[in-house]
């Protein structure tokens, strides 16, 4: 048991890397300025990246070529090479924006060999009505597991009434950016235990 604690105090210690994935294009979007809320708090050892979706090709199997596109190739990496990723979406038409699933699309290649494989992700949802996007939360979910990503169990993130929460382009809201930041904590989690439950394996 001492064995497993030193490890944890070192993997603890350990920098790590996430990628913050905005699913709307819209320079006043929600999710962005949640995601850069998130970017500006102080996390010990975290490092947080934004990423918005611009200039990603619908995708197309004919595309889908070695090497890829740079676009592609760019997105891929940059989820490769973080230690967990981020989503946040709204919701349209009870569903994810199409931005987001191309982005997952493109991403889910080679299939059940892809950068998203045993990923840890976290994801939220927000919408100006009362129900926070649950039906994109679900969908996304469910995406992510056909792609075998590892999803942080046990948070559900839904912010309802997001325009509330927002001013300027900034988010403002102190109880849900802890909210937030509880997930963050839980997403550091889920990546430090994967390795030591590697250890025994």
């Amino acid at each position: 048991m001492s064995e497993v604690h030193d490890l944890r105090g070192i993997l603890s210690r350990r920098p790590l890397r996430i990628l913050a994935i905005s699913g709307s294009l819209r320079k006043a979007s929600f999710s962005t300025a949640i995601l850069k809320a998130l970017n500006h708090e102080e996390f010990p050892n975290i490092t947080i990246a934004v990423r918005t979706l611009e200039g990603i090709p619908l995708y197309n199997e004919d595309l889908d070529t070695k090497p890829a596109l740079s676009a592609i190739a760019q997105i891929r990496a940059e989820v490769l090479e973080s230690d967990g990723v981020v989503i946040a979406t709204p919701e349209y038409n009870h569903g994810i924006p199409g931005v987001l699933k191309n982005v997952l699309d493109w991403t889910s290649r080679p299939a059940f060999a892809s950068c998203f494989r045993g990923k840890p992700v976290l994801i939220m949802t927000s919408a100006p009505g009362g129900t926070g996007g649950v039906r994109a939360q679900y969908q996304l979910r469910e995406t992510l597991v056909s792609m075998l990503a590892h999803l942080v169990p046990g948070r559900e993130i839904l912010l309802a009434g997001v325009e509330k929460r927002v001013c300027d382009g900034r988010f403002t809201d102190p109880g849900t950016l802890r909210v937030l930041t509880m997930g963050i904590e839980a997403l550091r989690e889920e990546i430090l235990s994967r390795p030591i439950q590697g250890e025994g394996a």
